[in-house]
């Protein structure tokens, strides 16, 4: 069987994402997402998410809209899905049955269907007995005498699995636009099930059902299915259906390469790392180079430069490794690229309320938070605890000794520099002060002062009056955050402590 030829060729791309909604959304299925998504988009085609929901027993309550709000968060938006159906129809397949019927029913009439007549004992016999052979099991060596299938068809009342007569047993062939030419040998091609006994499709049968309907034209997916092509082969030929294009996705392997990343390794659902603080941009950015090389330098891209560059000819054979420390310096560069108030915006489901509440500690800060942060949820920690800005909304209590420089620990003298420098301080315009109460203008005010008595001496009591800490942000900058008002009372409150 050759199937190199197809007619997908000159025909409007259209790609689909078929999950099914069984709870959990790993990286490997976004990324599967993703490159069809790009696909489609590159070519002005359509994008369908398609729900595989056959498999009742798996399926997890709201996992539907699960996969929906995971796609939508990382901004991968689809022409048809659950919640767009189109002229073919639902795009949920449990809505899609009387389709599925239709073709068995045509397959049952070309006779390349037929009812099975065992039960599930008699073909646990069967395997066992291939395994004792030391030979695969092929449920075709077992198929019924063309007359016993004529009996079984006209008693045929769906209680029964429906099986695929294979048309042809030879060799398989196809091409496959990121393997090259496959091929598999005919102990690859059996009689497997099309309909359950519960009137369900198989997946082997409705997928290829649906993107015939629906008009896919390009299919991504996992290697894992590759040793079940000659098989979605032999269904193509017995319905009359052409092959669209194969695209054979590579594995996303764990750190140490030696195996596929799974859940026992620590993946998680795609939603998790958007509840940590990651940037969907981010995401994008590190699952479109995870077997996908653009032929260049570039690193960091926005999904309008993916899909203007890219092409499934540079979708790559081997694995690639999907490393969160990698995710990491993606989202910390991506963090980077927003402007103030797209990160502000980021920001704040994950700050306080408290920390919102004040109008100007957001805006005097984002320098500072864009400088530190790695992930959206490591600027709260830099306002509690030990953190850098912590001071902000209260000042600890501390020992009057850490004010002393440890060069020159002379309380006296501690307390002069401090006396001078509220007086500058308090000498900077108190017209539209906030505004004037700038890093800038106060460095400007006290370095003078600074350089003519040492910046040790000056400067670090300065630092540890206005946050308490030995360890925070520069103290112009510090006292630019606080405000004038606040600065003044806190330096103050440090020549008290000192008497």
């Amino acid at each position: 069987m050759n199937t190199n030829a197809n007619n997908s060729v000159n025909k409007p791309v259209v790609t689909r994402f078929a999950p099914s909604p069984t709870g959990f959304l790993h990286i490997g299925g976004v990324r599967t997402a993703l490159f069809a998504y790009l696909l489609a988009r590159k070519n002005n085609g359509t994008f369908i998410l398609r729900i595989e929901d056959t498999d009742k027993e798996r399926e997890v309550a709201g996992s539907v809209q699960h996969i929906q709000d995971s796609l939508s968060w990382l901004g991968i938006d689809w022409n048809f899905g659950p919640n767009k159906p189109g002229l073919f129809g639902s795009c949920i397949q449990s809505e899609r049955l009387a389709s599925y019927k239709k073709y068995a029913s045509e397959l049952i009439a070309k006779g390349h269907a037929y009812p099975d007549p065992y039960t599930i004992e008699e073909i646990a016999g069967f395997r066992a007995q291939a395994e004792a052979q030391k030979k695969p099991f092929l449920f075709r060596e077992h198929r019924p005498s063309d007359s016993q299938i004529a009996e079984l068809v006209n008693s045929y009342d769906g209680s029964k699995p429906l099986r695929l007569k294979t048309p042809t047993i030879a060799r398989s062939h196809w091409h496959d636009a990121a393997r090259g030419d496959l091929e598999a040998g005919p102990e690859a091609q059996d009689d497997f099930i099309i309909m359950k006994s519960d009137g369900f499709p198989t997946y082997n049968f409705a997928h290829i059902i649906d993107d015939y309907e629906m008009g896919v034209t390009h299919i991504l997916r996992g290697e894992e299915f590759i040793s079940s092509t000659p098989k979605y082969l032999s269904l193509y030929e017995a319905i009359g259906f052409t092959p669209p294009v194969f695209v054979t996705m590579p594995s996303i392997l764990r750190d140490d390469k030696t195996k596929k990343l799974g859940k026992r390794d620590g993946a998680k659902d795609i939603l998790d790392y958007q509840r940590e603080g990651y940037l969907p941009e981010a995401m994008i950015n590190i699952l479109a180079l995870v077997g996908w090389n653009p032929g260049t330098e570039q690193e960091i891209f926005s999904m309008k430069e993916l899909i203007s560059k890219f092409d499934i000819s540079q979708v790559q054979k081997s694995g690639g490794v999907f490393n969160e420390d990698k995710l990491d310096w993606f989202n910390k560069e991506h963090i980077k690229l927003l402007s103030d108030s797209e990160l502000e915006a980021r920001l704040k489901p994950f700050m306080s309320s408290k920390d919102f509440s004040n109008s100007l500690i957001i805006p005097r800060t984002l320098p500072l938070i864009r400088e530190k942060i790695t992930i959206l949820s490591d600027a709260q920690k830099l306002f509690t605890g030990e953190g850098e800005l912590a001071f902000i909304g209260h000042i600890s209590d501390y020992p009057a000794d850490r004010l002393l420089w440890k060069k020159n620990p002379d309380k006296e003298l501690v307390k002069k520099h401090l006396t001078a420098v509220l007086d500058l301080i308090q000498k900077i315009s108190d017209e539209n002060s906030d505004a004037n109460f700038i890093a800038g203008s106060i460095k400007t005010a006290l370095w003078p002062y600074v350089e003519a008595n040492g910046k040790g001496d000056v400067l670090w009591p300065l630092r540890v009056s206005i946050t308490g800490q030995d360890k925070s942000p520069d103290p112009f900058v510090s006292a630019s955050l606080l405000g004038k008002a606040e600065t003044i009372k806190r330096i103050q409150d440090a020549i008290r402590r000192l008497a």
